[in-house]
């Protein structure tokens, strides 16, 4: 699969991704953070690329205080009506994520649905997000971010995968670039009810992905430490057999 170009994550995002079969699990995901990091519902908590802001308005929906932040203006607009519209604890701010400079005010940082972990252009750029996090979070402050896993890129890439969700059929294309360890993605949903048109595969997404020993030593030098990993929502243990990955740090 041909990648697109380094700077592809800053294009081609739309509100057309509320209809991905992916967000579906967003309430789930939610309350799977919240109980994982024991969360109390006083803690204000930093969404990284927060995308149109699914999961930032859930946990201001509960009562807590959220600054999302992302680099799509259209997303952060839609956002910012939402929560105005309802009233919610929630601020949105349109930025480059590295451009934030927080510093020892969030008890919460998340990176979900990737948090543009791996999306820059190089290995130099991408360790500056993990700077952010670390920077932003109070002592004692928890991280929880939701990744694809490089060991099984490793072990199962390239292939195809396809799922069955409650709007459309969902399928994938993944590739691996083992020198960069750079993941291609791209993905097409085939929507029920309508007549089904074939799939136009796009350029894939380079993505960097990290083993769960790259990230232990990232956050080490950082004053964080990892204190869980899981491959799904529902707590399972992290594998490489899985290709998500949920890791759950703290700064110490």
């Amino acid at each position: 699969m041909q990648a697109k170009g380094s700077d592809w994550y800053k294009h081609g995002w739309t509100l057309d991704i509320k209809n991905q079969s992916w967000v579906e699990d967003t309430e789930n995901q939610v309350d799977f953070i919240i109980k994982t990091l024991e969360l109390t519902g006083k803690e204000r908590i930093l969404d990284l690329a927060c995308g149109y802001g699914r999961h930032s308005l859930s946990f201001a929906q509960r009562g807590f205080s959220v600054v999302g932040v992302d680099i799509t203006k259209d997303y952060i607009d839609d956002a910012i009506k939402n929560a105005k519209n309802n009233s919610l604890p929630a601020q949105f701010i349109q930025a480059d994520i590295r451009d934030v400079n927080f510093v020892n005010e969030f008890d919460v940082v998340l990176n979900l649905a990737d948090g543009a972990i791996g999306y820059l252009e190089t290995d130099e750029e991408n360790l500056k997000i993990f700077d952010v996090i670390s920077r932003a979070l109070k002592k004692g402050g928890k991280h929880f971010m939701d990744v694809c896993n490089a060991e099984h890129a490793e072990h199962y890439f390239p292939r195809t995968n396809w799922e069955i969700c409650e709007k459309a059929l969902a399928l994938a294309q993944f590739d691996w670039d083992e020198k960069t360890r750079r993941m291609m993605f791209a993905g097409y949903d085939i929507p029920y009810g309508v007549p089904a048109e074939k799939p136009q595969i796009p350029g894939g997404d380079p993505t960097r992905l990290y083993s769960i020993d790259e990230l232990c030593s990232i956050f080490e030098q950082r004053r964080m430490k990892i204190v869980h990993t899981f491959s799904d929502y529902y707590g399972s243990v992290a594998s490489y057999k899985k290709l998500q990955l949920l890791v759950y740090s703290m700064k110490v």
